[in-house]
């Protein structure tokens, strides 16, 4: 993984520095909270009900052990005992004093991590494929790309101020495990008919109140031009995009206004006149780059079938395990979604273990999912039993990836000032009522959102469920046929929103309609797809 070198290392500690000096006058009353207010965003600090929250930067989800550790002793010293994992492959901390926030950005700083950009109008933590480097189906690994965008976009003069916030996925499979045409810009590393490395983007995606899959616009930009046309992209976006109403500041509604094809369009000749200019790192800090992200050391060992005979370890094997690209080695998710408890969140002696046993079991590196789990890339098949028992002595041994228990969902307004309703309670009742239903459901993703920002971007589950305030009281609108991967699509509300107590049993018949109607191997936006809209309506609502 990307090592800090002194410029990087500099450009953290002067930020915790002026930072620190900025808190100091706003304690003193120098600032006013009007005043101070862009500043702690900057770094990653908001001000939600109850206290302040303060979002950490996981660039592409990646992290070594000492990292993960010092995550961990964070929410033991300055927090809760806890931290909260989310859907942008970072971690929050929900109960912050801001006396102490610039003492957390200078523990992040010893570790290489900090809080930059991970708010505002700028472009955010970049995000990509929580199995690169290890999945078998990947043409290179994404990540160098994304280290790259990372270094162009931090602090870059032009788009600090950007209409609205600005969001990166990069990807190199056709299996998008990402969300990524659900970003502001999406890239997928793809080889043309000529055999070439090169990059498709994809401009426009978005959920919030106005969901939107973004659409191809370029199907091939060479390599070497990477950051050249995300620059051509960007600056048109920053030329044209609204800054009088926010929401219709994004990059979704520009292209959606525009058209897809004017847009590009203008990209293209903004692209040609970049070209000329000088913007393209040199090939050789790629390639200074990509020498952090070389395999591990595997060893030479032979693929063994783990012994079966524990069945508990048999499910956590057959559900949260994946092939990879190393004979004799595996890909392993921790669960973080324990039956009846809050997605993504981990204690701080489960973050310390985890760190603790990706330094045993998977070449001292970690993953954080978009889908608020935690990946172990690299760990021998051979110690995926003792690895289990460990995790599962810890709490962090639930088999249920990409089931029904795996929900994703927001912090709601148990935290967050902008939410119209409880994420937290709704997601801990559904998982524990519908625990029982999991193998006879198989794959399913639900996911939950506490108001129309769709953090917990409910507009793409499987069954996404959307908090709404009616006249004071918490109800909850139903979308169903909603996909985040390469079949990206936006589901359909099923009609008028429910009361919290009647969610899990409309869920209930929901599944039932897609378990009636499925053919096999469907998954329940291909049912829907098929089906169409009524029988999912019907089933909660009756004939009409």
């Amino acid at each position: 993984m990307y090592k800090y070198d002194n410029y990087d290392q500099a450009m953290v500690d002067t930020r915790v520095a002026e930072f620190r000096d900025q808190t100091a006058r706003r304690l003193a009353g120098k600032l006013s909270e009007e005043q101070f207010r862009p500043l702690r965003l900057m770094n990653g600090l908001y001000l939600q009900l109850h206290a302040y929250m303060l979002r950490v930067a996981v660039p592409y989800g990646t992290l070594n052990s000492q990292q993960m550790r010092a995550l961990g002793d964070i929410a033991d010293k300055y927090d809760r005992g806890y931290g909260h994992f989310t859907t942008r492959q970072n971690i929050q901390y929900n109960w912050i004093k801001l006396e102490e926030a610039p003492d957390i950005l200078a523990d992040l700083a010893k570790v290489e991590m900090h809080a930059i950009q991970t708010s505002g109008n700028c472009i955010r933590n970049i995000s990509s494929d929580q199995y690169a480097g290890a999945a078998a189906d990947e043409l290179v690994d994404p990540r160098p790309y994304a280290e790259l965008l990372r270094q162009w976009s931090s602090f870059h003069p032009e788009f600090t101020m950007l209409p609205r916030k600005f969001k990166f996925c990069v990807i190199a499979s056709d299996t998008d495990r990402a969300a990524m045409r659900l970003h502001d810009i999406g890239i997928q590393i793809v080889r043309n008919d000529a055999g070439e490395l090169g990059c498709a983007f994809y401009v426009g995606g978005g959920m919030g109140r106005t969901p939107m899959i973004a659409p191809l616009i370029n199907p091939f930009v060479p390599l070497d031009e990477l950051i050249t046309y995300s620059e051509a992209c960007l600056r048109v976006y920053n030329r044209y995009g609204r800054r009088d109403n926010k929401y219709k500041a994004r990059i979704k509604i520009l292209v959606h206004e525009l058209g897809k094809d004017n847009y590009t369009s203008q990209v293209e000749a903004e692209f040609a006149h970049l070209k000329g200019e000088g913007i393209e790192p040199p090939l050789a800090e790629l390639e200074r780059i990509k020498l952090y992200f070389a395999d591990p050391a595997f060893e030479s060992v032979a693929s063994t079938a783990p012994d079966r005979s524990d069945p508990d370890f048999a499910l956590w094997l057959d559900r949260n395990v994946a092939a990879h690209k190393a004979p004799g080695y595996a890909i392993a998710t921790i669960s973080l979604k324990p039956v009846g408890g809050i997605p993504g969140d981990a204690s701080a002696d489960q973050i310390r273990l985890m760190a603790d046993l990706a330094k045993a079991y998977s070449f001292d590196e970690l993953r954080v999912t978009h889908t608020q789990n935690i990946v172990l890339p690299h760990v021998q098949q051979a110690d995926l039993y003792a690895l289990w028992q460990k995790l599962d002595a810890a709490g962090l041994g639930t088999a249920n990836l990409d089931l029904l228990g795996d929900i994703i969902a927001c912090p709601g307004l148990d935290y967050c000032s902008l939410a119209n309703a409880r994420s937290i309670p709704v997601a801990e009742s559904l998982g524990e009522h519908l625990a029982a239903r999991e193998e006879e459901i198989g794959p399913m993703k639900i996911k939950i959102s506490g108001c129309i920002n769709a953090c917990g971007h409910h507009h793409v589950g499987h069954i996404g469920i959307l908090g709404v305030d009616k006249n004071g009281e918490e109800f909850y609108q139903i979308t169903v046929g909603g996909s985040a991967d390469e079949q990206s699509a936006v589901g359909a509300i099923v009609g008028r929103a429910v009361p919290s107590d009647q969610v899990n049993g409309a869920v209930d018949k929901l599944l039932d309609v897609y378990l009636q109607h499925r053919a096999d191997g469907e998954d329940l936006p291909a049912t829907y797809r098929r089906i169409g809209a009524e029988p999912f309506k019907e089933s909660v609502y009756g004939a009409r």
